[in-house]
């Protein structure tokens, strides 16, 4: 295995580099954040460039650079065009971020409105499995900073994952929202640069021909586009991506904090420059059996490919580039889900006629607190980054239909919603645990769509659009 492509005093120099940088800028752009609006939601003020950039930069996570390779060298091609399809929960996501600024323009999570439109049942679940999913990408996302660092340094597992955490908790509690979406314009320049020169020094010195005669003579499987496993995944990713961003306050947030007209258009942009990215950091997943790469987890394959590739400048830009990426999504991550927390729970549950100053001193606190969990469960590293994400599929797949028809519709009832997600997501894990984690997202979504159907066409409702507006 090739280990300690960049060398202990190279890593902590770029570490502390980025860190400085990004909590520095979080402290100036914080200045601006007075109240809770500015706070949780940028004044409700963002332009097209930023809002494209932020949708980009978020979906861009540890997943897209490090699951991503892992998942084709798993599953071949069918991994690599799997993930990329999740460019179709940011398509979709489009038309609703529309719909969802217009219907709810005071609106500050996604929680306000699930309760509003289908009532306190449906809401608690919904929270449940928000914050379950949020938990669960938030562990995910610190597993990924410390298999970065200990795969191409020697700086330990721990080390880099408590780095990571600490400075994603710093520059969000110092600058909210505004930071984040301002830090995700420039990760996401990072990004861009960074991947379409890893595809080009790749293709310069490992041709496809190549790559694909030492595939199809050693795993030929990977080829197969009859490799059952691998169609299974490919059509769970698509309906697990589109739960993902379809539920998430992450996207909630910036479709209510995007200026009136920007947030179609900006999805749509985003979506067609992630698109391409799963796939280059796939690809060269593909190459490892050129290369006599064989990694002990396959979640290191990414770094260890580039690496190897690219040489200690290689490795330089792979960290560069994970470290943006994961930045980019964990702050984002740590925003939306102490929103959540503080606006959801402490002021609908807790504190009824809390102040915009005591949710605000709430909401800080709330992103300390998860740091501190996120860190602590990251400590053991019990899975894998795969295995770890899969597993909220089964979560986040229950919430599409009650969201569309939610949206949309106004036949689903309270009880119908909170039903179609509860048990979709009971069905779910079932099948994560029983049949696979390729399958729990599909069989999350079809239990919700059947619930869904039931309530529309036998028990329907009639809700009055004017109650959401009042």
């Amino acid at each position: 295995m090739i280990t300690h492509l960049i060398s202990f005093e190279l890593t902590l120099a770029i570490l502390i580099g980025f860190s400085v940088l990004w909590v520095c800028w979080g402290w100036y752009l914080g200045r601006k954040a007075k109240s809770q609006d500015d706070f949780a939601l940028a004044g409700r003020n963002v332009g097209f460039a930023l809002a494209t950039a932020t949708a980009m930069a978020t979906w861009v996570t540890s997943n897209t650079t490090l699951v991503a390779p892992q998942l084709t060298y798993q599953f071949g091609v069918w991994g690599m065009l799997g993930y990329s399809m999740a460019a179709l929960g940011l398509l979709l996501f489009a038309p609703l971020a529309q719909r969802i600024k217009t219907i709810l323009p005071h609106g500050v999570t996604s929680g306000d409105f699930i309760y509003m439109r289908f009532g306190r049942f449906a809401w608690s679940v919904f929270l449940i499995i928000s914050l379950c999913y949020a938990l669960g990408w938030l562990v995910s996302l610190g597993m990924a900073g410390g298999i970065l660092l200990s795969t191409l340094s020697p700086i330990s597992y721990h080390t880099g994952m408590t780095v990571i955490i600490t400075v994603c908790v710093l520059y969000t509690l110092l600058g909210g929202l505004r930071a984040v979406i301002a830090t995700d314009f420039v990760q996401t320049l990072i990004i861009i640069c960074g991947v379409c020169y890893i595809a080009y020094s790749a293709l310069g010195q490992i041709s496809l021909e190549q790559v694909h005669a030492n595939v199809e003579q050693q795993q030929p499987q990977l080829l197969n586009l009859l490799f059952p496993a691998a169609l299974m995944f490919f059509f769970n990713n698509v309906i697990f991506g589109i739960g993902e961003i379809f539920h998430s306050n992450v996207w909630w947030s910036r479709a209510l904090a995007f200026k009136k007209g920007v947030g179609k258009k900006s999805f749509i942009l985003a979506a067609m420059l992630w698109f391409p990215i799963p796939i280059v950091t796939g690809f060269i997943a593909l190459s490892s059996n050129s290369l006599g790469i064989f990694p002990a987890s396959p979640d290191m394959i990414g770094p260890l490919v580039a690496g190897e590739l690219l040489g200690g400048a290689g490795a330089v830009l792979i960290f560069i580039i994970i470290f943006s990426a994961l930045a980019s999504s964990m702050d984002s991550l740590l925003a939306a889900t102490s929103d959540l927390l503080s606006n959801d729970i402490y002021k609908k549950l807790l504190m009824k006629n809390a102040s915009t100053q005591q949710i605000l001193t709430v909401n800080k606190l709330m992103i300390v607190l998860l740091g501190l969990f996120t860190w602590l469960m990251s400590l053991p590293q019990i899975t894998t980054l795969g295995a770890l994400l899969n597993f909220t599929g089964a979560f986040v797949a229950s919430t599409i239909w009650p969201i569309l028809y939610g949206l949309y519709g106004n036949k689903l009832s309270n009880k119908g919603a909170g039903l179609a997600m509860m048990l979709g997501t009971i069905v779910g894990l079932i099948f994560y645990f029983q049949v696979g984690f390729y399958t729990a997202a599909l069989a999350s979504c079809f239990v919700s769509f059947v619930i869904c159907q039931y309530f529309i066409r036998l028990r329907a409702i009639h809700f009055q659009w004017l109650q959401l507006k009042e």
